[in-house]
């Protein structure tokens, strides 16, 4: 599995290229939860126009550490838990993913995949098996949700890339489920087919998606099927409001094959917001020139979701 979730912010110390993960099925049980995180704090610190506090919590005898940031004035705020695409990914910093949020009254919480930074453990789980990678988002929700600075009704999931298999398997485990869930190019489609798109459409050549690659890959997408992980089951499952962007020209997951699926689970009655930025790629977040509108629309979607939390 090729999935790439390449966000480059080099001008603030952070390098998250998500490619294949190695390991293996055992690395991953089935049986992995994270119901009781035991989580830990130091001082919060301030940072220029914002706070930063050391998070710690604990799940299947693991130590994973992060970084909560706050807005600088005292309160109770709404808050996302980062989920980071595949292979080894640090923690965020203070930049253009968790700025945007933070200068809106969101905090953020991102912490150290395990076997990276400062988390303890083994990088990374075998394709399509999300078990462990799921309980620790559900372990940093919950970790959050035991802070008196955060409202524990209001945090929901963001994430990137192979977050859209990790996601919706975590919010189906979480009682209660998050308050909402936002994912940037994240699949809807299974992971077999992940992989014959990104084999076909020519993912790691340079150059944008050519009509003739979407073409070939489209083909060979019908001609294979489905195959390994799917999250459909668990996107279904979901009972909050869901946001989705995605890039036309990506050529690491099937945009179309994904958008439809979507589509015909939101005609069951779901709340989802889906957004496709034409000619934008899998890196939808950082290559702004592509997508100027994409950071702004998850911020106004999430303060938008948020206005209507409040309002009961």
């Amino acid at each position: 599995m090729r999935l790439r979730s390449t966000f480059l912010f080099l001008a603030f110390g952070l390098v998250a290229v998500a490619g294949g993960c190695g390991g293996d099925a055992t690395s991953d049980p089935e049986s992995a939860r994270c119901e009781n995180p035991s989580p830990t704090s130091d001082q919060a610190t301030e940072v220029g126009d914002h706070r930063e506090v050391a998070v710690r919590f604990t799940c299947e005898d693991t130590v994973l550490a992060g970084t909560l940031y706050l807005p600088s004035a005292e309160g109770r705020y709404p808050a996302v838990v980062w989920v980071h695409g595949s292979e080894e990914q640090p923690r965020l910093g203070y930049g253009p993913i968790v700025a945007p949020l933070v200068e809106h009254g969101i905090a953020v919480f991102s912490y150290d995949k395990r076997g990276v930074g400062e988390s303890e453990g083994d990088c990374c789980t075998s394709p399509g098996k999300y078990n462990l990678v799921a309980a620790d988002a559900d372990g940093a929700v919950l970790a959050l949700r035991s802070r008196s600075d955060i409202d524990p009704s209001r945090v929901g999931f963001y994430g990137v890339s192979e977050a859209g298999w990790v996601v919706p398997l975590a919010d189906s485990r979480l009682q209660p489920p998050v308050a909402f869930t936002a994912l940037v190019s994240g699949p809807s489609v299974t992971t077999g087919e992940e992989k014959v798109w990104s084999d076909n459409a020519g993912e790691g050549e340079p150059g944008p998606l050519t009509a003739e690659k979407k073409a070939e890959a489209t083909q060979a997408l019908e001609e294979a099927g489905a195959s390994g992980f799917d999250p459909a089951p668990y996107i279904k499952q979901m009972q909050t409001p869901g946001l989705w962007l995605f890039g036309g020209g990506d050529k690491s997951i099937p945009v179309d094959r994904s958008v439809a699926i979507l589509k015909q689970i939101k005609a069951q009655g779901k709340d989802f917001t889906i957004v496709v930025f034409p000619g934008a790629d899998h890196g939808l977040v950082d290559t702004v020139p592509t997508a100027p509108e994409a950071p702004k629309a998850l911020v106004s979607w999430i303060e938008k979701t948020e206005d209507a939390l409040k309002r009961g």
